[in-house]
């Protein structure tokens, strides 16, 4: 049997490779990057040790690719970046808002430098860093440009050359990635002082203009081919209308493969990651592109005819079938792939290739590090013992194993025999494993009734807390959950696991760190506590280490934002909760305070949004049963006497489909789920939520349909720009005035600012005073300042109302 693809004609540069990626992992095997960031940040290195850490970490990867089997000119993605790919074209563009022009020489056309990339990432002393959000529908963050009919935008240089640079010199052409100029743009805010009607959108042609230059420079280094990725052309949530979306992409790309670019341009791969591609795809056609990489695991092939009722000529572009996933870690059915880019040959008039349906950012770097040695894998043992149970694994492809996949595909069945035989006893093994299926856990779903989503009306809820809670005062204030991880804490836990302290001392010293946190709030003036939840590694992890159903890795680490990482579970099965989870902490914490203190839980959608979420079952089914499992720590939780309980969902807005046909359904279940999860407590027992860093606007009513008690939600960085919209909101909502991101102390008068900025929207009666977000990340300096100037605050806003 034939490769069901058709590979490019030529095997020099000026042909795309027939098996590629979108996109690795950044952050380097051992999180070579976050050290050496956050050592910088802290004043241990220089820029020049920051550099060649870098530089260091590129040529690793460049060779790791290689080595793997991208050996095809072009096959391996150039996408470092030091803090997210949307921040550096903001910095390429030179497009830094006036409020940070004291940091650039405004005459100047020369590269900017890390000085000025910080800044914006995390603030100056003077001056908030940009705003941060999700990138679509991803636990990944970036950073929001900030665009005016006055901002800067002409090319100053881009890191990218070098990459180039660097990887000839380690004998490789490589394909440089950037984000597209539509999706830039898109993904920006009107700055501050943009006057009213102005969209980012109305500058495409400046921005054009400087790609181009871009372009020129990526060609004089030896680039052969360039990847923009614009997954914006996957989405229609845009403010823009979609006919306008579709004139600027063919008005982009047809200037960026026009005669006046000339040749000196590499060869343009447009990707199109995250979604259904649709007729979007007839813009990028019209313009001339050579290629353009379809998402093929949430999307479909190319239709045979517009919607104009032509003919759809595809024979002038390469197309690529993103048909493995980096989104998720399962293995990939590789005969359903392999049938998937036959299709698409069927229909393509030119060569197909394989790749990833998007950037392999998403996943960790390779699970032969979740083996141990004596496996006879090629495990790490530096990395301590295994935690994934080695069946799971089995089933499971991280990014270096899904370069594997890709490569299969494209040499077909016949020649990789091998990897798909494999292939298919992986997948047989997992749909019969026990445990994917639990018949009570089924049955216990199977009997839920409308009774089981809904609690009483509002009016009486809010009645019964006021008694409950009637020591609080208006405007009182709380913090999100966690506060300061330590090293200490981390050195505990390390040493738990490594079994040098057992769990008596471990579960002592989590006290006593419990007792610290009780104490400073009440020294602070808190109203409403936290215990501090020293004993989570993560908000996520936590529980999946909890809850039968989950797996955990023990270097399954991807980036979410800058130098952050997390360590998603991985959940396989159906899930229940063996006992009480939270309990101990919660009741141990009340019993050091007369104060109310929260019990702290992470909601069904963040949970799976935060997980490698199981493929088998629809997400609705699977969020039910982790909303079941919630259900019963809220009760435990309500029968010890804790009267205040937070359940989050910082993750509600991330996973709302980028098609807004799509949204009921998902609005359903997940609304359904947190619902389930916390509406079998009294009246009196107030429900706290938590939703931060996404763009919540398009999902206010989903909010509303909650029915949490309290909502606290991510406000500073955008001073408060939601609220207008949620001004009909009745009940609790708590905008954050803290931007725990960013190291900067925030002063009580820029406080009480943006406390009047909330009031102008929201009742005395409803506001709620606490942090954007946790305080895991943040040091005990900073914590005591911010919170001491977050509590004066709130007294000086309290005593103007009354």
């Amino acid at each position: 049997m034939p490769s069901p693809t058709a590979p490019s004609t030529s095997p020099d540069a000026a042909a795309l490779p027939r098996a590629t990626v979108l996109g690795y992992p950044r952050i380097g095997r051992d999180r070579e990057l976050k050290r050496a960031l956050e050592s910088h940040w802290a004043g241990r290195t220089s820029a020049a040790d920051l550099a060649e850490a870098a530089t260091a970490l590129r040529a690793a990867t460049v060779t790791r690719l290689r080595d793997l089997g991208l050996t095809e000119p072009s096959s391996v993605p150039l996408d470092f970046a030091h803090y997210d790919q949307v921040l550096d074209v903001t910095l390429a563009l030179g497009a830094v808002p006036e409020r940070f022009a004291g940091l650039v020489d405004p005459a100047a056309s020369t590269p900017l430098g890390t000085d000025v990339e910080f800044a914006l990432a995390r603030g100056t002393a003077e001056q908030p860093p940009l705003e941060m959000t999700k990138w679509f529908d991803s636990n990944y963050h970036y950073l929001v440009p900030e665009i005016g009919p006055l901002t800067p935008l002409a090319y100053r240089g881009s890191s990218r050359v070098a990459h180039v640079r660097e990887a000839a010199g380690l004998g490789v052409v490589g394909r440089p990635v950037l984000v597209g100029p539509v999706t830039y743009l898109l993904l920006a805010k009107a700055s501050a002082d943009a006057p009213a009607g102005f969209r980012p959108l109305d500058r495409l042609d400046e921005v054009v203009a400087a790609y181009a230059l871009l372009l020129a420079d990526l060609a004089a280094a030896g680039a052969a081919w360039v990847q923009l990725d614009e997954p914006a052309l996957v989405s229609d949530l845009w403010e823009v209308p979609r006919e306008e979306v579709t004139a600027a992409t063919e008005r982009a790309y047809a200037a960026l493969t026009s005669a006046a670019v000339g040749e000196a341009r590499p060869r343009i791969l447009v990707a199109a990651p995250y979604g259904r591609l649709g007729c979007a795809i007839d813009p990028l056609l019209a313009a001339g592109v050579e290629a353009i990489a379809l998402d093929l695991v949430r999307g479909e092939l190319p239709a045979p005819t517009a919607p104009d009722g032509t003919t759809r000529d595809l024979s002038g572009v390469t197309l690529l079938a993103g048909v493995v996933d980096g989104h998720n870690v399962w293995r990939t059915d590789l005969d359903a792939a392999a049938a998937t880019v036959a299709a698409l040959a069927g229909v393509a008039g030119g060569p197909v290739g394989v790749t990833t349906s998007t950037s392999l950012l998403h996943v960790p770097h390779t699970v032969a590090d979740e083996l141990d040695d004596a496996s006879g894998d090629a495990g790490r043992s530096d990395l301590g013992p295994a935690t994934l149970p080695a069946r799971v694994a089995g089933w499971l492809a991280f990014a270096d194993e899904k370069i594997g996949e890709v490569l299969a595909v494209a040499a077909g069945p016949e020649a990789a025999a091998a990897a798909f035989e494999t292939n298919r006893a992986a997948l047989a093994d997992r749909a019969t494993a026990p445990g994917v299926v639990d018949p009570a856990v089924r049955a216990r779903a199977a009997e839920l009734s409308a009774d089981s989503f809904s609690r009483g009306p509002y009016a009486q809820r809010r009645a019964a807390q006021e008694a409950a809670l009637a020591g609080l005062p208006t405007l009182p204030t709380t913090t999100i959950g966690s506060f300061p991880q330590t090293p200490e804490l981390r050195l505990a836990r390390a040493a738990l696991r490594r079994g040098e302290l057992d769990a008596a001392a471990y579960a002592d010293a989590m006290r006593a760190e419990v007792g610290r946190v009780i104490a400073l709030q009440e020294e602070l003036g808190l109203d409403v506590l936290v215990h501090g939840e020293p004993e989570r590694n993560d908000m996520v992890q936590y529980f999946a280490e909890l809850l039968d159903g989950f797996a955990v890795t023990r270097n399954g680490w991807v980036q979410s934002y800058g130098s952050r990482c997390t360590r998603p579970s991985i959940l396989w099965g159906d899930v229940s909760r063996p006992e009480p989870m939270t309990l101990a902490w919660a009741t141990y914490a009340a019993s050091l305070t007369d104060k109310p203190v929260k019990g702290m839980l992470t909601g069904p959608v963040t949970i799976l949004a935060w997980s490698f979420v199981r493929d088998d079952l629809p997400l609705g089914e699977t969020a039910n049963q982790v909303a079941l499992a919630l259900r019963d720590e809220v009760a435990d939780l309500e029968a010890a006497g804790i009267g205040v309980v937070q359940v989050d969902e910082p993750a509600l807005r991330e996973l709302l489909p980028l098609r807004s046909a799509d949204h009921e359904a998902y609005l359903d279940w997940s609304v359904g789920s947190f619902r389930l999860a916390t509406s079998g407590v009294r009246p009196e027992t107030q429900i706290h939520t938590h939703l931060c860093y996404s763009e919540f606007e398009l999902i206010l009513p989903a909010i509303d349909a909650l029915d949490a008690d309290v909502t606290s939600i991510e406000a500073a960085r955008s001073r408060m720009e939601l609220l207008p919209a949620a001004a009909g909101f009745e009940r609790g909502i708590g905008p954050g005035v803290w931007d725990i991101h960013s190291p900067r102390v925030p002063s009580v008068e820029e406080l009480v600012e943006l406390l009047g900025l909330a009031l102008d929207s929201v009742g005395e009666r409803q506001l709620w005073v606490n942090p954007d977000c946790g305080l895991k990340t943040r040091g005990y300096a900073e914590t005591r300042a911010s919170l001491e100037n977050l509590v004066e605050a709130a007294r000086t806003v309290r005593s103007r109302v009354g």
